[in-house]
């Protein structure tokens, strides 16, 4: 039996590849997945071809290209190790770098027809989309699955911070978050949360007290699957919202 959802990995830029998940239409809305620190794994695979099955045009860009092209990595030990690695050594510059050229990819892609684009990301992906999105009016609107924003100071990989940049969002965003994050704990979560709502834009908060980071990633030891399984129609529901009716 034939899968309705086709994939296949497109190149954004020389050496730069892409993971593309296309709907059983054929086309559709445009939705940018970006990774968690471990690459486009089987995790992030699956996520493309769910929201590609809800009729969405998903491009899930290998982010990591410059240091290990198409890295795929579990969730502890010395895969873990080297997934820290990877994202400290990935400067804010080349992730915009990478989402200028996949969101423009996406666009031109005949299956999305040049229409504006959504955006979603988890962990790192979540905190990468913010400056992005920021800045370019083609994002309609962003999902920020636990997204890893730290009390930190700006530097050189990273100059503008998640929690300052939200302020300058000009898209609905749809954020969630658990109460057992240690990377974003709750006094950091209260702080984001104010930002996004001074910006005046559409926005949704979603807050699960026995959630923990990662608890989408079925592969991790903090997956959630009833938490999961509820935010599933609460995610689309907001992407057809903002993007697919656009």
């Amino acid at each position: 039996m034939t899968h309705p959802v086709r994939t296949q990995w497109i190149d954004i830029a020389p050496g730069f590849a892409g993971y593309l998940a296309l709907p059983p239409a054929g086309h559709g809305p445009g939705l940018v997945l970006f990774q968690e620190i471990f690459g486009v794994n089987e995790h992030i695979q699956g996520v493309a071809q769910q929201y590609a099955l809800a009729g969405f045009v998903v491009l899930a860009p290998d982010v990591f290209w410059r240091e290990a092209p198409k890295v795929e990595l579990g969730y502890e030990g010395e895969d873990w190790n080297r997934a820290i690695a990877l994202m400290k050594a990935y400067p804010t510059e080349e992730a915009l770098s990478d989402i200028a050229q996949t969101v423009k990819v996406l666009r031109g892609r005949p299956e999305v027809g040049g229409r504006k684009v959504g955006a979603l990301g988890y962990c790192m992906g979540g905190r990468l989309a913010i400056p992005y999105a920021a800045d370019n009016p083609e994002v309609r609107a962003i999902v920020l699955n636990y997204p890893s924003i730290r009390e930190e100071q700006p530097n050189e990989f990273r100059p503008r911070l998640g929690f300052d940049t939200v302020k300058e969002l000009k898209c609905a965003t749809l954020v969630i978050w658990g109460g057992k994050d240690t990377i974003s704990p709750l006094p950091m979560q209260q702080r984001v949360i104010a930002g996004l709502m001074s910006n005046g834009q559409p926005l949704e908060y979603h807050f699960y007290h026995d959630a923990a980071h990662g608890f989408m990633s079925m592969e991790g030891e903090n997956h959630h699957a009833d938490i999961t399984h509820r935010l599933w129609p609460i995610t689309t529901d907001f992407l057809e919202r903002y993007v697919a009716e656009a």
